[in-house]
This record gives C-alpha cells, structure tokens and sequence, in this order.
C-alpha cells in the first residue's frame, strides 16, 4: 500500500499542452470576381445591393466604387423603375392632413420620403432622377437625395390658363442611366386666350438651372407664340421627350374626344403642332402618347378591350407619317371581371414601349412587345402614374 503523501500526489491529473497550428486567414475572391457575382445582382431590387455593402468594409468600397457603379449601370442598361408618383381627379382627392399629394409609392425596398413641406404640390413630370413638382411654385425634388430646389418664379407663366412642364438634364453627352445631379433644364408651355384675335395661343419659356453656365437660374424670354384654336388645353399628364423635343398632349373643353400634339423643339426653341393618327372620337383617359424603343414618337389608344398603338416615322422624302404598329387584345391578356367597363391608360415608360392600364381588377403594367405584364397596384382612380426610373447609387 502506498503511503498517503503518494496516494495525494496520484489523484491530480497530468497537465497536458497541447500546441495549435498557426491560423491561416480565409482567402477571399479577387475584386474582379466579387464585381461579376455584384453584378448580377438585379436593380430592381437595390436592397440586395445594400445588404452586400454591410457585410464589410471590402465590399462597401467596391460597390459604392465608381469603377463598379459604371459597370452595373453598362450591363444593365436602362434603369429601373424603383417608385412611381401619381395624382387624384380634384373631386377625389381627400384632406391634405388624410391623403397629401403628390403620392410617391416605392415599387422596391427603395424608401423615397417627399419633404413635408412640398407634400401639397402636384407632380408635372419625372425624369433623369429628378422630379418636378408644382403648387404655387416649382419645386425639383431629387428622391435619391432628397433634396429639394426652389425654382425662381414667374407669374405670368404660372397664371396661364393652361399649361404643362417638363424637366430634364442639362449635361451634355450624358446617357442619363444615372444623372440626378447637376445642371437641368425646366420648360415651361402654356396657352393663353388672345381676346384681339379670339384664338388660344402657345408660347414655351425655358429655365436652366444655376449651375450650368448658359444661365443664372433665370426664365429665359418666351419663344415665338404658336395661334391654336380657341378652346385647346394641354392636358394634365407628362410630355415625352423624343431626342430633343417634347411632346404635349391637347385636348379641346367644346369636344374633349378631339386629340393633338403640342411639340416644342429645344434646338431651336419653337412650338410647332402634329395631327394625332386617331380617326373619330376618344374618350377621357383613352390614349397617350408615347417616347418608342426605337426613338420615335408613339400614341397608344384602348378602345374597349381593344388597345392600338401607332408610332411616327420619316419616310424616304424626309416626311413623317403615322404607322400602325400593333392590334393588342387586352381581354385575352389582362384579369378583367367587367368586359363592359372602359380601360384607361394612365402612362408610359419613356424608351421601353411600356404603358400603365388600369382596369376594374387594378393596375398592370405591359410591355406591348413581349405582352408580359404585371399587376402594380389596386384599383384606383389616377389621372396620371408617373415612374420613377433610376439605378440605386447612394
């Protein structure tokens, strides 16, 4: 038997060391393979791109990078549509404290907050990143940044009895896939009655913004005046730019159904008028006009179930002419429980032959090449949807 002491000793364990291998650091993917798998990564769903970027400060760089950000928008193309604006008939519209206007819906996890103080104004146009806004005043709201711009008055423009305005980059050479900043232009085409002659007249005045160095952010004077007929107003929806000209929608306050085209060239600053390729009479909210894939100008037109669609090309004398392009039966196309019940076109996307419908089961948007749809948002009673269309660079 062993002593005590020896026993003692025996019942502590043996210490035993053990040595680890050094630490190897996980390799990580060369940057060029980490922009190939970012770039697929789809636009229309930016919140993909934020979540990336938290993952570290490796990834963060690259993808708010510049090199990256001009990759992404080359192999996408045009933007995406991250959001869309949309105004009520004035009889429809509820207390400003219950339903402020304008509207600004997120069709992505993109949250765009319009400032509380520009939440009374009407949205007039969208376009290149920007949107402009009009109460008493014109705003250019930018939803990216969310900032805002005042724009200096002109009263004798903002009391016309009618008009309609646009807003669109200034830089020069720019693709526009992801210009929000910097120098823009705002035109400005209103009617006014000529009590002498007793006929409506058109006139258009242009502001280009103070950083450009054309202007000081001062309403240059009016162009030349254009005689329409007396009862003729620009309806309440955007123009679309074709090259550099826009296109205005006219209606008439004896006989509504009656359709034309307002067209003000920026090159040479003068209004000129074009026939719409419509025969007999359309109703309210029936046709719009349209800035084609192909760079011409389009009218698409629902008639029932039935939606047409034309678009203007030169033809060999250098002369342009309305041309068919497309019978679309959208009752074998789109949900509707009420065949009976008129379709409305509320929209476009400008370069996507794109339009907004709305039926008695919602609202679709169709790409009237491929026919695909998808249903964007419940019935409602819009005068006008307007996309908001850029890549997420923040």
């Amino acid at each position: 038997i062993s002593p005590p002491e020896t026993l003692a000793a025996s019942t502590h364990p043996p210490t035993i060391t053990i040595t680890m291998p050094p630490t190897t650091p996980v390799p990580s993917l060369p940057e060029e393979l980490l922009e190939e798998v970012f770039l697929h990564l789809p636009p229309d769903e930016p919140e993909h791109l934020v979540r990336a970027s938290l993952a570290s400060k490796l990834w963060l760089g690259l993808l708010t990078g510049a090199r990256f950000r001009g990759r992404y928008r080359d192999f996408h193309g045009a933007p995406p549509m991250l959001g869309f604006l949309y105004t009520l008939p004035f009889l429809c519209s509820s207390p400003l404290s219950t339903d402020p206007r304008p509207h600004f819906v997120s069709t992505t996890k993109f949250a765009a907050r319009i400032p509380d103080d520009l939440r009374e104004y009407d949205a007039q146009d969208c376009r290149h990143g920007r949107v402009l806004l009009r109460y008493k005043m014109l705003f250019i709201w930018n939803p990216m940044t969310g900032c805002s711009t005042e724009l200096p008055p002109s009263t004798e423009y903002m009391e016309a009895e009618s008009s309609g305005a646009a807003v669109l980059c200034a830089v020069t050479g720019c693709d526009h896939r992801a210009c929000h900043e910097g120098p823009f232009w705002v035109v400005f085409v209103y009617l006014d009655q000529d009590e002498g002659e007793g006929v409506c007249v058109a006139s258009a005045a242009v502001l280009l913004s103070d950083s450009s160095k054309r202007s000081n952010g001062k309403w240059c004077e009016p162009c030349s005046r254009l005689d329409l007929v007396d009862d003729a107003f620009i309806e309440a929806r955007p123009p679309v730019l074709i090259q550099d000209a826009l296109h205005f929608m006219l209606r008439h306050y004896e006989d509504y159904r009656r359709v034309g085209i307002l067209k003000y060239d920026l090159n040479s600053n003068c209004l000129s008028l074009i026939d719409a390729p419509l025969e007999g009479p359309v109703i309210d909210d029936a046709a719009v006009l349209m800035a084609m894939e192909d760079d011409s100008l389009g009218l698409a037109h629902v008639e029932r179930l039935t939606l047409n669609l034309w678009s203007r090309q030169i033809g060999s004398h250098r002369v342009a002419s309305w041309t068919q392009r497309a019978i679309v039966d959208l009752g074998n196309l789109l949900p509707i429980q009420n065949p009976k019940e008129d379709l409305e076109l509320l929209g476009t996307v400008e370069g996507s032959d794109t339009v907004f419908v709305t039926t008695d089961m919602g609202i679709y948007e169709i790409n009237l090449n491929s026919l695909r749809w998808k249903k964007l948002w419940k019935t409602d009673k819009f005068c006008a949807l307007i996309p908001y269309m850029s890549f997420y660079n923040r």
